[in-house]
């Protein structure tokens, strides 16, 4: 027996992910290949929404937060969180917080979906019209820039605008921090130029210097801070590292980090992301792209249906309907299940509504027809991406709420002709937990995708039912055409 063989072995080093989602702090510590060590979550106070499209948080409360979720990780793992390299922040695109000279607060964090500053998004889609068209870029009522605007119109001399990973950054490492391009992207960051949108904010009066520096995503913006380590079990010096947008991390969480790879997430809505070597603009609007840690493109678009097909269904009922729409085959009937007024992808419409078009014989058949309708539109969205000549290969990630069927995920193949590869884990804190770890565990972000993720579960198109799913296919997409809502081609 070798001497050493008794003496205790060191816990093996570890990355935290950390999710700052709407509702919740949630972190994730996981090893070199993949394994979740140690979760933590800890409750966040729910927005407070109001007139003219307000929607508020306390951004106070994301620190303490933050630090409880950490300490119920840290705690549970093996050396107590001092095994833990380095950490990651994610968080939802578009949610700003004024704050003063040394980061804390001065106000509510005006949130991804607050709308005050709708006019102000407006003009600056005006303002800066050459640049966006450029990047593929429109700015949306909800945009962060509109909000930086306003904050900027309010601010003290001397007081700054900060994303949600800018503030805990601060907190983790006891100074400044840079933004990630990722977050930056929808408060008027041009990733293509690598500059602030000047044009739009010369002519609001705002100075780039209430925001923080720009890097990329997975850059190394400090360590831990003696202090923050012992709020939050983390060990001192460990790496802080820039995050990405929610749904940059959760595409990046499903292993999809390569040119021509995708994933369809199929949750309340549908949305399509994916990687290109290249940035790839479409003039209808309806995909645009954030930029890859690794300087390549992330194209997405989101439908305005999804998982929401299904939302007067009793979830109950759900496994007993897809049996019965298993055993009974191909619907009979067309359904776009569209819950809402207007479609923004893989078309956009303003004029859009919902339909069914012939008559469900039972229950089992239309609940089958709103299943392939959402199907339907996500082989849409995938030859609208093809017609932008982007390359798709290999099997489609599949992640979300919807995957979780698998009658469903079986009709996505069918009616896409490919394999759907469902993932494991496609949390936002996983895919910051795979950030934490590029140049700390692995060398790249393309390298801890491959060493961590999952190869997850394979589906196979059902072949017997491929012909019957491509008619209807037809049929639908003559539908849209004869509505007016989708471009004849």
């Amino acid at each position: 027996m070798s001497p050493t063989a008794d003496a205790p072995r060191s816990p093996v080093p570890v990355v935290a992910g950390i999710d700052v989602a709407t509702a919740a702090v949630r972190v994730v510590c996981a090893d070199a290949r993949g394994r979740v060590l140690a979760e933590g979550r800890a409750a966040l106070p729910p927005p407070v929404r109001g007139a003219g499209g307000r929607s508020e948080q306390d951004a106070r409360a994301w620190w303490p937060a933050t630090a409880a979720a950490l300490r119920q990780a840290t705690g549970a793992l093996p050396g107590g969180g001092a095994e833990v390299v380095a950490v990651a922040v994610c968080a939802t695109s578009g949610t700003l917080v004024p704050a003063a000279p040394d980061g804390e607060p001065v106000g509510p964090a005006l949130m991804y979906d607050d709308r005050r500053a709708a006019d102000l998004n407006a003009k600056a889609q005006e303002l800066g019209a050459r640049r966006w068209r450029a990047l593929g870029l429109t700015v949306g009522p909800t945009a962060a820039l509109g909000k930086l605007v306003w904050c900027a119109n309010r601010a003290l001399p001397g007081h700054l605008v900060l994303h949600t990973p800018d503030l805990l950054g601060r907190r983790l490492t006891g100074h400044p921090v840079a933004t990630d391009w990722s977050h930056a992207l929808k408060t008027g960051y041009d990733p293509r130029a690598g500059e602030w949108a000047g044009e739009v904010f010369d002519a609001f009066g705002v100075s780039p210097g209430l925001l923080p520096a720009v890097h990329a995503p997975g850059s190394e913006a400090g360590t831990v801070s003696a202090e923050a380590a012992a709020e939050t079990g983390l060990p001192v010096g460990c790496r802080v590292r820039l995050g990405m947008t929610d749904g940059c991390a959760g595409q990046i969480a499903t292993g999809a980090v390569e040119p021509g790879q995708f994933v369809g997430v199929l949750g309340t809505t549908y949305v399509l992301k994916g990687v290109t070597r290249e940035l790839v603009t479409d003039p209808s609007g309806a995909l645009y792209s954030h930029r890859h840690p690794d300087g390549w493109w992330l194209p997405g678009g989101a439908s305005n249906t999804g998982g929401e097909a299904l939302s007067a269904v009793d979830p109950a009922r759900l496994p007993g309907l897809d049996a019965a729409a298993d055993a009974r085959g191909p619907a009979s009937c067309l359904n776009y299940p569209l819950r809402r007024d207007g479609e923004r992808f893989p078309f956009v419409s303003g004029d859009a509504r919902g339909f069914v078009a012939g008559t469900p014989r039972d229950e089992a058949d239309g609940h089958r027809a709103a299943l392939e309708g959402v199907a339907f539109l996500e082989r849409l969205a995938l030859e609208r991406v093809r017609a932008l000549g982007v390359e798709v290969r290999g099997p489609l990630h599949a992640a979300g709420g919807g995957s979780r069927s698998d009658l469903w995920t079986r009709i996505r193949a069918t009616v896409l002709g490919r394999p759907l590869r469902v993932a494991e884990r496609a949390q936002t804190a996983f895919g910051a937990a795979l950030l934490a770890a590029a140049g700390t565990l692995h060398p790249d972000l393309t390298a801890s995708a491959a060493a961590m993720t999952a190869a997850g579960r394979a589906v196979e198109p059902v072949e017997r039912e491929r012909a019957a799913l491509d008619e209807s296919y037809e049929r639908f997409v003559a539908q849209l055409r004869a509505r007016g809502w989708l471009d004849a081609g």
